[in-house]
């Protein structure tokens, strides 16, 4: 009888032992999972700036506003105040920006990337704008949401 309840005992310990390690490994693996999507959004978003920081230095302002998002809900919140929606932030880059010599060659210094939920970022940093008609330098935080499966501004603050 002592044989049955030791086997036994033995038995439950090893289920036990496997639910414990597959619980573990579960855990582990969803940890790396979220640490491989953040860094992967991360850097769809740096791309996304990347590809920004090409196009205005082109003097491709409509490029550069691919960054953002095409909606009439866009914030933007400059100097000037508030603009509400993608047309009108690009009429105000068009008209505040009219040549190559005020457009010049921008760069991004980004200081903090920082997740807010599973499909948006805040991003903190500094623009540096090299121009015939003078340097241009300035502090921006930006919000990202993934929309339709793509990284698109949502909101800027720029001064």
């Amino acid at each position: 009888m002592e044989n049955r309840v030791i086997i036994f005992i033995l038995r439950e310990i090893k289920s036990y032992m496997k639910n414990i390690i597959l619980i573990c490994s579960i855990v582990i693996a969803l940890a790396c999972t979220a640490q491989t999507t953040e860094k992967q959004d991360k850097d769809a978003i740096l791309k996304v700036m990347k590809a920004q920081e090409k196009a205005w230095s082109n003097h491709d302002l409509e490029g550069f506003m691919q960054g953002y998002w095409k909606s009439d809900s866009l914030k933007f919140y400059g100097r000037s105040g508030l603009t509400y929606g993608w047309d009108k932030t690009l009429a105000n880059y068009k008209k505040g920006y009219p040549t190559k010599d005020h457009s010049g060659t921008l760069s991004f210094t980004i200081r903090d990337m920082s997740r807010i939920d599973n499909d948006a970022y805040f991003v903190m940093g500094e623009y540096h704008l090299s121009r015939k008609v003078g340097d241009a330098n300035g502090v921006f935080m930006i919000i990202f949401k993934k929309i339709n499966g793509k990284w698109k501004i949502i909101a800027d603050m720029s001064c």
